[in-house]
């Protein structure tokens, strides 16, 4: 299919090239990982919520930094850490001695992304402040709704459970998170270059230096996920993705399968992967390119499968090869 020329795009395109510009600006401070960069733009899209796991130092807070960079939206930062209060992130009524009235001081969650660093080495109580925030849109403060901005997107980090110092995310807090992308250490090749670039004067603390520039906002995202609406699902389609959840719930090595929501979740992710790869339907490879991150962490692992090193990708690896794809 060849590419628009400029008197022939629409605003659909037009939003397509300034996403694909986005991840380009992304890749300027960020390398060997674009499965975590496409996962980003795919919630964008969805108005979902991302977790990022991996170990520490394979860049994580620095890919969330990257997205926020280039797109022209408000962004705050939150280190979570064993004193965090869930005030410290919703705010608080503050009382004002001139006015002797109590006044609202919002928290760093008003915003339009959100970054959530290390969010598993807060305890759950703190965890669970953000509940509301990523599934109502809103914060309840002393009685009173209260609305967050729109685009609002939160993007949170997470080291493995097995690391010091950190807590398991609740299922509740789990399943408010569209997707969970892992983040792999680089490749030999990957790992010389980004060595090659601190060598030659990159920063990632100043990334205006590296280049990475403003490239895609507000009315670019509505134009995007307005298109994304817009892509055709057939009921065979809708009938895969139901078979793939049921199964899970069906699977011996697991306790806890997909729930409708997930489902819902599911069939999201791959219209958006589709509109990304320029069709207006859904096929089934755009389901199964999205399934091991909308599905890894909506599913529980049973004890003895664990033990014996079974994982959720290979669990559902061996659904997806099982499960019959519709012609």
């Amino acid at each position: 299919m060849s590419a628009p020329t400029p008197e022939t795009m629409t605003s659909s395109d037009s939003a397509r090239a300034s996403l694909e510009d986005l991840r380009t600006e992304i890749g300027k401070a960020v390398v060997g990982q674009d499965p975590a960069v496409t996962g980003l733009v795919v919630a964008l899209l969805c108005k979902g919520h991302v977790l990022l796991e991996g170990v520490p130092g394979v860049a994580k807070t620095l890919l969330v930094r990257a997205l926020a960079s280039a797109l022209e939206l408000d962004t705050k930062r939150v280190q979570f850490t064993p004193d965090l209060m869930p005030s410290d992130i919703t705010g608080s009524l503050v009382y004002d001695a001139r006015t002797a009235e109590f006044s609202f001081q919002p928290g760093p969650v008003f915003t339009n992304l959100l970054l959530a660093d290390e969010i598993n080495r807060t305890p759950p109580k703190t965890q669970s402040s953000l509940l509301e925030a990523m599934e109502e849109r809103q914060v309840t403060v002393d009685g009173t709704p209260r609305p967050l901005p729109e685009p609002f997107l939160v993007a949170a980090t997470q080291n493995p459970v097995e690391y010091e110092g950190t807590y398991p995310l609740p299922e509740a807090q789990l399943d408010r998170f569209l997707l969970k992308l892992t983040v792999p250490l680089p490749s030999r090749e990957d790992e010389i270059s980004v060595l090659t670039r601190h060598a030659q004067g990159f920063d990632p603390r100043d990334l205006k230096a590296a280049g990475v520039r403003p490239v895609a906002g507000p009315a670019d995202l509505e134009a995007a996920r307005e298109a994304v609406t817009k892509v055709s699902v057939s009921a065979e389609i809708a009938g895969y993705v139901v078979d793939i959840c049921r199964a899970t719930r069906e699977s011996p090595s697991l306790t806890l399968g997909v729930s409708p929501r997930g489902a819902t979740a599911l069939l999201s992710t791959a219209r958006a992967w589709a509109w990304l790869t320029g069709r207006d339907y859904v096929t089934p490879d755009d389901v199964k390119a999205l399934a091991l991150p909308t599905l890894r962490h909506r599913v529980q692992l049973r004890p003895e499968a664990e033990m014996e090193g079974v994982t959720s990708d290979s669990v559902l690896t061996s659904i997806l090869a099982h499960v019959p794809v519709p012609r």
